[in-house]
């Protein structure tokens, strides 16, 4: 089987960080068409096809007015700085809220409140951390101190660049202070299973190829949509681990204030976001393998897929994204400690 070709069906890897897919809908109107840009984080490609053509079709209806929506994909920690950079970004849609805050904070691209403008704090979906190893699970994995045993290879991003490898980060943190008692532990944990890791890739998309397609690795630690997507599509190859304890996750969303305004775009931006929180947004998110956030009627149809995990929250457990960011991700942080010793 050619991976490059099939893997995940819909176009995964051609240009990570760059790479832009487009959800056409509609036929031409009396009104002129309308673009739209949605800045995302890696996994989300196959979520925003399948949202785009929705939402495309209930515009059209609604107006009467053609919108394409275009996609781009990375590291989220790296979108946010292409956006900040220059990239018009209509929405973003990102792996993190202090992301969508770097937006606020360098440059006001995105408004102070944007996290109160939608419902559960700007977070249509939620996800955590999964483990995901090779078909019959070779080297016996089960929970994340697994993952620091000698001659286990461990592949996740950086978390320099990627939103998705700050939260694999903080789970295994987490785990390991609770299990060994105290901050001292977790970062002699962590430090071992970074040693563990044979390459950092930008992106948590990047590193699913890394382990699915360059078989690296007997371990990616991924996003729970990303494992069950690999899983739907190569299900004689890998298996699905949920470890004992993860993070939930709470991806954001915002309009870019600065571009909308500028581009006249408003409207239909704000209207993509809310469109996230209806009952076909929410639909279209569980099937997608994100956990949807509000809609009890998609949380029910789609229960059964998710396994049950203790889940904690980055705010009980590390005082909030600004807290966490400036301990361990911020230059000379723990992770710049941890990973500078390799």
């Amino acid at each position: 089987m050619n991976l490059r070709r099939d893997f995940i069906k819909i176009p995964l890897a051609a240009g990570l960080g760059a790479a832009l897919s487009l959800a056409f809908g509609g036929t031409a109107t009396a009104q002129p068409p309308v673009q739209l840009l949605n800045v995302s984080y890696d996994p989300t490609r196959e979520l925003y096809v399948d949202f785009n053509q929705a939402f495309a079709k209930y515009w059209k209806a609604k107006t009467g007015q053609d919108v394409t929506i275009k996609q781009s994909h990375g590291g989220s920690g790296k979108q946010a700085r292409s956006i900040v950079d220059g990239l018009e970004a209509d929405v973003a849609t990102l792996a993190l809220a202090a992301d969508t805050d770097a937006l606020v904070k360098n440059g006001g691209w995105v408004a102070p409140d944007w996290q109160k403008r939608l419902p559960h704090n700007a977070s249509p979906y939620v996800s955590t951390i999964v483990l995901v190893v090779r078909k019959g699970n070779p080297k016996g994995i089960r929970d994340w101190d697994d993952l620091v045993k000698p001659g286990v290879g461990v592949i996740t991003p950086n978390p320099k660049t990627s939103g998705g490898a700050r939260w694999n980060y903080l789970a295994a943190w987490e785990f390991a202070r609770r299990k060994y008692g105290g901050d001292a532990k977790a970062k002699e944990f962590v430090a071992k299973l970074y040693g563990n890791v044979p390459v950092l890739d930008t992106g948590a998309r990047g590193s699913t190829i890394t382990f699915a397609q360059r078989a690296q690795g007997d371990v990616l630690i991924a996003w729970e949509n990303e494992a069950f997507l690999l899983e739907k599509e190569f299900g004689a190859n890998f298996e699905v681990i949920a470890p004992s304890l993860s993070i939930l996750a709470e991806p954001a969303v915002a309009v870019v204030d600065r571009n909308v305004d500028r581009k006249g775009t408003r409207a239909v931006a704000e209207e993509y976001l809310k469109y996230l929180y209806t009952e076909e947004g929410q639909d279209i998110i569980g099937r997608n393998f994100y956990r949807p956030a509000v809609s009890q009627k998609a949380q029910a149809k789609y229960a059964k897929q998710f396994p049950k995990i203790e889940l904690f929250t980055i705010d009980k457990a590390f005082g909030g994204w600004t807290v966490a960011d400036k301990a361990h991700f911020a230059d000379g942080g723990t992770f710049d400690q941890i990973y500078a010793r390799k």
